[in-house]
């Protein structure tokens, strides 16, 4: 029967082993597909479609871009996040963009896009193995002094104008006019075509 000591000595010894081959705790996995899910708000109807880092897709009026889609190892609390370009097409055919950020799968909420007609959100990344070490965070800089603080000047409030004749403006467009690309796919959720895809679209 083995001694406690020798049994205490290869508990450390596989303790330490597991240790130097499990990842680091901001170790993330790269992945080459995004899955999102897009709703539309006049149908109610929900569909799911895969879109390929670097890749513009089409979903109603959003186009879609991910540049990345970061996972976790399945050693660490999941957390599924994406960077996305989301541009919405008008009516008169202009481009603007009206997200760019990091989605979460696990909030889709937080990080959303806000459209009158359609929500996207992330659900998954797929297809990677490739682990992406993260350099550890830099120190955090020194508060600024009491003379680098500046106070911003007050703005005086604006006088309503003579006679009280208010006029009320209308909200500009929403987002930053942006230069079309051509979608690899559309998914159009109004469509009674298998998969929500558009019949004009290239698949």
């Amino acid at each position: 029967m083995p001694s406690l000591r020798r049994v205490l000595a290869f508990a450390a010894l596989s303790g330490a082993v597991l240790a130097l081959a499990a990842p680091a705790r901001a170790d993330r996995v790269r992945n080459p597909i995004a899955v999102f899910a897009g709703l539309d708000k006049i149908t109610g109807r929900i569909i799911s479609f895969e879109v390929a880092i670097d890749e513009t897709v089409q979903f109603g009026a959003l186009q879609l871009t991910p540049r990345v889609c970061w996972t976790r190892p399945p050693t660490e609390a999941p957390q599924t996040t994406t960077f996305t370009e989301v541009d919405e097409v008008t009516f008169n055919n202009e481009y603007r963009r009206i997200f760019t950020g990091w989605m979460y799968a696990a909030s889709p909420g937080l990080h959303g896009v806000e459209h009158a007609i359609y929500d996207v959100w992330l659900t998954d990344c797929k297809g990677g193995t490739e682990l992406v070490v993260d350099p550890k965070e830099p120190e955090a800089a020194p508060p600024p002094n009491a003379e680098q603080k500046r106070e911003r000047p007050v703005r005086p409030a604006r006088e309503t104008p003579p006679g009280g004749n208010q006029r009320i403006d209308v909200a500009p467009p929403q987002g930053v006019p942006v230069q079309p690309r051509a979608p690899t796919q559309r998914f159009f959720p109004t469509n009674p075509v298998p998969g929500g895809r558009d019949p004009a679209g290239s698949n």
